[in-house]
């Protein structure tokens, strides 16, 4: 017998595309899982099913609802999805569907009801910095990159090839330089698909683009 494709995804495990959710009880919190996947790469959310990849069922309606509020008062620009409705062992799993946005970033209340822009970062939704957020804006308006070469652009090109990586601090210090034009040149550099940005929960850095 075929297996279900649900099912295929629930023995994946949660990671970078795929979020499992035993049940809705906060349309903040799943604002925040909507925002992370359209700013990343995309991804589904499984309502239904525990941590451990058991499928439990949705316990209502009004779990779709809390997901519909989500998207429409809690994430900016809204977030959209489509929903796709499952029985799985006799139970309802419920599908959620979310495409990587060209309209990056999309924010959503953090813990303490600010409206920040998040990424997806293996199985966590993750704050995304400044200089993620500028880069997003600087697709949108898809203007070229105008590189000035001078001895600050090439010292980081230089340090990069060197190191495995440099964060943000690191760089204004040991070039000296302002926060706003190491932005910048990093901002460029990730446009010119030269420099990529590394995200965890614990450090933010910079590396060379790996071919």
């Amino acid at each position: 017998m075929k297996k279900h494709y649900i099912i295929k995804l629930i023995e994946e495990g949660e990671h970078q595309q795929l979020d499992f959710k035993f049940a809705v009880n906060d349309s903040k919190k799943i604002a925040r899982s909507l925002s992370a996947f359209a700013n990343t790469d995309g991804g589904r959310l499984l309502i239904g099913v525990k941590d451990n990849g058991k499928p439990a069922g949705v316990r209502s309606e009004e779990e779709f609802y809390m997901i519909q509020a989500a998207s429409d008062l809690y994430t900016k620009p809204q977030v959209k999805f489509e929903t796709v409705k499952h029985q799985i062992e006799g139970k309802q799993i419920l599908e959620i569907i979310i495409k990587k946005s060209k309209d990056r970033p999309h924010s959503a209340p953090d813990e303490k009801g600010k409206m920040k822009a998040f990424v997806r970062v293996k199985d966590q939704n993750l704050l995304a910095n400044g200089v993620l957020i500028k880069v997003w804006q600087q697709e949108k308006k898809d203007i070229g990159v105008k590189i000035h070469y001078s001895e600050v652009e090439k010292f980081i090109l230089k340090y990069l090839s060197e190191n495995e990586y440099i964060t943000f601090s690191k760089f204004c210090k040991l070039a000296d330089i302002k926060r706003e034009y190491a932005e910048k040149i990093i901002v460029d550099f990730i446009l010119l698909d030269l420099i990529e940005i590394v995200v965890s929960k614990k450090l933010i850095c910079y590396k060379l683009k790996s071919d």
